[in-house]
């Protein structure tokens, strides 16, 4: 039953409204016997006591993703949000910790006064002193308020085609979540595209806590392609990469992309912003996640987290094991792996640039055939959409990056 080879079955879980159905992308993705990580080998991979054995699980995932009755409770793992060397004990401590109320419990009460919460572990306006001594709201609350309304904006055209947000129930959920967040990451605020982002854990995990939780995680990696002011864009450091990649692995078509003035590589702004969510059907967005964290996975994000609880602080994997065992290293997803292997340690080149290197190398004949200005570079890349096998994309970015890695060798 769970191994169905109709992506039908698959869809099922994530129904489309009938109206849309014509309009989005076709599912590729299909659950595999032996390669999809199912819910029995799920639950297999822990120990009487709950420790998990992360190796066998990342093997799995890198080999067929996971299967959607288990996506969210895989992810949180993925993500950081648990360690997977806990006990199911230790685990349901750090719940009661992240405890529900931090998204259900007000902030500010109607008539903008502060509530204060001991039990709440997310700091309220009068805690970070967002009220003067007149009691009166300051611009830190001013501005997360007026955020409030883009983001209702948003919300309401998230994956609008899923039945999942017919229920308005569930649009509040993911507006709660928002909310939330960028109460705690003022430093950014909120972004467009963080929806995005946010959607499939509101949809994969039943209780706000944790789909909150698993969401600022998420955002710990890509939080800083948010950030810009009137000069800059914080996604332009990824993009700085991934100029450096095609110049290193494809000279010519990076040549000819500065002569149609493409050398900023903005055309690919929306593949890293929001992780490539419009250029796939929504199951084989899902897929090409929990892959890409996977290959990611570093076994030390959990503890590398908790010691930086500050969402501000954009804390990342950091490569700075002097000496890592082969036991060790079978606990590191497999583009990790080869990072820690060789040294590299530039953490502008997630995995999803080099996803992005491959999307352009996939189109490099045409690029270089047809495309006489920008307008030509976007309308060939846009093609993609909806045409583009997650699974293939994976292996030719692994294939890149182990061609630049060879290629940056002094």
């Amino acid at each position: 039953m769970f191994f169905s080879a109709a992506t039908e079955e698959l869809d099922s879980y994530f129904p489309i409204r009938p109206e849309c159905q014509a309009d989005v992308p076709k599912t590729r993705f299909k659950a595999r016997v032996g390669k999809t990580l199912s819910p029995r080998r799920w639950h297999a991979a822990f120990s009487e006591d709950g420790h998990l054995d992360i190796a066998g699980v990342l093997r799995r995932i890198q080999r067929g993703g996971i299967h959607p009755t288990v996506k969210g409770v895989v992810w949180e793992f993925l993500l950081g949000c648990f360690d997977p060397n806990s006990t199911f004990e230790e685990r349901n401590e750090v719940r009661q910790k992240r405890s529900g109320k931090i998204i259900t419990s007000p902030i500010i009460s109607d008539d903008g006064q502060s509530i204060q919460d001991p039990s709440n572990s997310c700091s309220t306006p009068h805690d970070n002193g967002a009220l003067s001594s007149d009691g009166t709201l300051d611009k830190r609350v001013i501005q997360w308020k007026l955020s409030l309304h883009q983001i209702g904006l948003d919300v309401v055209r998230t994956d609008r085609a899923l039945v999942f947000y017919e229920n308005e129930a569930n649009q509040a959920k993911l507006w709660d979540v928002l909310a939330v967040y960028i109460w705690m990451d003022n430093d950014i605020g909120y972004v467009q595209g963080m929806n995005d982002i946010c959607s499939p854990m509101v949809i994969l995990l039943e209780h706000e806590a944790d789909a909150f939780w698993c969401f600022e995680r998420a955002m710990r990696r890509l939080r800083e392609n948010f950030r810009s002011n009137a000069s800059s864009m914080g996604v332009q450091t990824q993009l700085g990469t991934l100029a450096q990649i095609i110049k290193a692995i494809d000279p010519k078509l990076h040549q000819h992309l500065e002569e149609l003035d493409g050398g900023e590589y903005l055309f690919a702004i929306r593949m890293l912003m929001v992780l490539f969510r419009r250029e796939f059907s929504f199951v084989d967005g899902l897929y090409l996640w929990e892959v890409m964290w996977a290959m990611e996975y570093n076994p030390n994000i959990y503890s590398l987290y908790e010691k930086s609880s500050d969402p501000n602080s954009s804390s990342t994997h950091k490569n700075d094991e002097a000496k890592v065992n082969s036991k060790m290293l079978k606990q590191y997803g497999k583009f990790e792996r080869k990072n820690v292997q060789t040294g590299w340690k530039d953490q502008r080149g997630a995995l999803a640039v080099f996803l992005a290197a491959s999307v352009l190398e996939t189109k490099n004949k045409r690029l270089l055939k047809e495309a006489q200005g920008l307008d030509d570079v976007v309308q060939i890349l846009g093609e993609i959409t909806g045409n583009l096998d997650a699974k293939k994309a994976l292996h030719e970015a692994l294939k890149i990056h182990k061609k630049y890695l060879k290629a940056k060798k002094p």
